[in-house]
């Protein structure tokens, strides 16, 4: 990997950090305006509602020019809406302010690697971009867990910044505050993104035009028969995590007795997993060999819902000392099974967002395929989290929505695997890998 890719995953790191701490804040700030329970999860509705509504746009725009000046625009639009939370802006159109300027980062974020390096290393840059990301999601909860605790918000809430003449009135502000920093390293690493030299055609402006190329680019990578399962496996994926997020939030507090702080410590172990998941599968699976992880995510889908089964207050009671706080052997016992349910989730991801990106980028351009990727996996997230905020919203108990939503990750990985299987029958697809467009 050259110097370019690492300047690349360091800007990745820091934006992602921040969008992740900013979260946990912007959870707490719901909490201080006493807004009802169903809007947690609305939060990442709000987040995503971008990759969706401006699918046919985001791929254009990262093609039209260098995606390293893509990612810096975008990443200045994530620091306004950090900044309109921070100046009193209800969190939730705040934080879709921070999604959108996300849904324009991603196809350049994952466009350029593309460009960058030949299809033999994606699946290995996929295990360091994912690793990374997850990397940062961990320390975006853990970051956001402790910004918002009592003592070091109180802490924050006594810091005078010379020239900056602005009180802090709580915590979530302090939290924020310190938030808006971290997207201005994630800025300044972005100065230093090089320059691939890839070009493309000039962009329409039309949007009827871009909604058409498009449209025309969704049929393409579904009707590909590799590109359709790496593509129902990813937007799968990232409907389930985006839920499994706030499911653990709400479990962690109900069936563990855990605070705010304390359940995004606990959804950072479930990122811990993912990362040890996506780096096992960078070393042992090839893009070749991407398919045979399907069975993986089946098992997953299993173990999520035999969550409800498990009672981990029956641990024998006491724990680790951690410095003031005693962490319970309920809690060390939840923990373990969240980072084996994390791994296998990184494990049979990797190779299948690799092979996506690598037939996306034969059959399209690198921004209009991760457009089309994006459409769809933000699609499932929106979808996924309007089920689980309506099942709270009629009360629903955590321990069945846990089963519910474990089976049903489970089923449609069968489901796409019985569909592969129809796909072999007819053609031997796995000769399609390393193929590259015809000029």
């Amino acid at each position: 990997m050259n110097r370019g890719f690492y300047t690349i995953m360091a800007a990745q790191f820091f934006s992602s950090l921040a969008d992740n701490a900013l979260l946990i804040c912007a959870i707490a700030l719901l909490r201080d305006i006493n807004a009802p329970e169903w809007m947690t999860p609305m939060l990442k509705l709000f987040f995503f509602v971008s990759y969706v509504v401006l699918a046919a746009f985001v791929g254009a725009f990262a093609d039209s020019m260098p995606k390293g000046r893509v990612m810096l625009i975008t990443n200045t639009i994530k620091i306004s809406g950090c900044a309109l939370m921070f100046l009193g802006l209800h969190p939730l159109l705040a934080y879709a302010v921070v999604g959108l300027g996300a849904a324009a980062y991603s196809p350049a974020k994952y466009g350029i690697l593309t460009e960058l390096l030949p299809p033999e290393k994606l699946v290995v840059a996929n295990g360091w971009i994912e690793g990374l990301t997850v990397g940062s999601i961990i320390m975006g909860f853990v970051v956001g867990g402790i910004l918002v605790s009592p003592k070091v918000a109180a802490m924050l809430l006594t810091i005078d910044v010379p020239v900056i003449d602005y009180d802090l009135d709580n915590a979530a502000e302090a939290a924020i505050a310190v938030v808006g920093c971290l997207y201005a390293i994630a800025a300044i690493v972005n100065l230093f993104i090089p320059d691939t030299g890839a070009r493309y055609a000039k962009q329409s402006a039309s949007p009827v035009r871009l909604f058409a190329d498009f449209a025309h680019c969704l049929g393409v990578l579904w009707r590909d028969k590799l590109g359709q399962i790496s593509l129902a496996v990813t937007t799968l994926f990232w409907g389930a995590g985006a839920t499994l997020q706030f499911i653990v939030l709400k479990w962690s507090e109900q069936a563990l007795g855990m605070s705010l702080s304390q359940g995004a410590i606990l959804q950072a172990v479930v990122a811990i997993g993912i990362a040890i998941g996506s780096v096992w599968a960078a070393a042992r699976v090839s893009l070749k060999r991407a398919l045979s992880v399907l069975p993986v995510g089946v098992a997953m889908g299993l173990l999520v819902a035999s969550l409800s089964f498990i009672d981990f207050s029956r641990l024998p009671s006491g724990g680790i000392s951690v410095g003031a706080a005693i962490i319970t052997w309920g809690a060390i016992g939840a923990a373990l099974v969240m980072v084996v349910v994390g791994a296998l989730a990184g494990y049979f991801v990797v190779p299948m967002n690799a092979l996506l990106q690598h037939r996306g980028h034969v059959l399209l351009s690198a921004g209009h395929s991760i457009a089309v990727q994006n459409f769809n996996e933000n699609l499932s997230i929106l979808a996924m989290l309007g089920v689980y905020a309506t099942l709270i919203w009629l009360n629903l108990r955590i321990e069945a929505i846990i089963v519910l939503f474990g089976l049903f990750v489970a089923g449609a990985m069968l489901s796409v695997m019985l569909k592969h299987r129809l796909n072999m029958r007819e053609r031997d697809w796995t000769q399609d890998i390393g193929q590259h467009r015809a000029h």
